[in-house]
């Protein structure tokens, strides 16, 4: 008898709560994100497919993923990306045969892979630059072609978070992920990804460009909280000509992007923003 297909994981999942108000208790259903790890695997003509990277993430857009985590992470010239899809290794176990991803280059890896990509490479849901060997290394970034055209006006800035918030679906039933989004600098949205981790979010929106063809480098990227500095690495790799954050930036988000002519706007809403650079 042929074992059941195990089914795909879904961005959330159903849970039993007890809601405790100063009226009383109500048992209801909710609902939750859903966190599981993603195995990213890398092959090429004439090497087998090898793990480079684990983290965990919300299922869904996890060839968006794949690729744009390679893409940022300098191991894939987006032309190169030849294919992705699950794996199906035999020693897999039914639960995880969608959480296993190979992506296939046409030709080698455009960076050595190094330890820091080795087989025990792992990394949170909060984690950006967990593979980094030192400080050095995380800010010696390799930007990509660089938006050459206009850059939102302010009144443009400050409507891109709720245009962002509009198209988080995932968000609207869990309230538990981060979004992220690329913009035109009139405000058209081109893509939009969640995720439990926002450095996911933003590799699901370079990698989505990636599959499709279509250039990462825009006017704005887009993202729900804060302006870490791994969100300010992967916006520098990408060639985005704007990182626009709902929260705050950082002394080193800030740092290294004056030193890539990144633009950076904080606590943006519809009454105002902050520009650090």
């Amino acid at each position: 008898m042929t074992p059941d297909r195990a089914r795909r994981p879904g961005p959330t999942v159903r849970t039993r709560v007890r809601e405790l108000t100063s009226a009383g208790e109500r048992r209801r259903e909710d609902r939750l994100a859903t966190e599981e790890p993603l195995e990213i695997r890398l092959a090429w003509p004439g090497a087998p497919a090898r793990r480079v990277w684990v983290t965990m993430r919300t299922p869904g857009h996890d060839f968006d993923l794949a690729a744009g985590w390679l893409v940022h992470e300098g191991l894939a010239r987006p032309a190169d990306v030849s294919g992705v899809a699950y794996c199906t290794d035999r020693d897999l176990q039914p639960e995880q045969e969608f959480n296993v991803v190979t992506v296939t280059l046409a030709s080698g890896p455009a960076a050595d892979l190094g330890h820091r990509h080795s087989t025990q490479a792992t990394g949170s849901s909060a984690c950006g630059v967990c593979g980094k060997d030192s400080i050095a290394a995380a800010l010696d970034v390799a930007p990509g072609s660089r938006w050459a055209g206009s850059l939102p006006e302010p009144d443009v800035v400050r409507r891109l978070p709720v245009l962002l918030r509009g198209k988080q679906t995932v968000f609207e039933r869990t309230g538990g992920v981060h979004a992220a989004g690329l913009f035109t600098a009139e405000g058209d949205a081109l893509v939009v990804r969640e995720d439990v981790g926002r450095h996911n979010a933003v590799d699901k929106v370079t990698g989505a460009r990636v599959l499709a063809g279509e250039s990462f480098a825009e006017a704005a990227l887009v993202v729900s909280g804060r302006a870490g500095f791994e969100l300010v690495q992967k916006a520098v790799t990408a060639g985005t000509g704007a990182l626009v954050a709902v929260g705050a930036p950082t002394s080193l988000a800030v740092h290294l992007a004056e030193r890539a002519g990144l633009a950076v706007f904080g606590f943006t809403s519809a009454d105002r923003c902050v520009r650090y650079c």
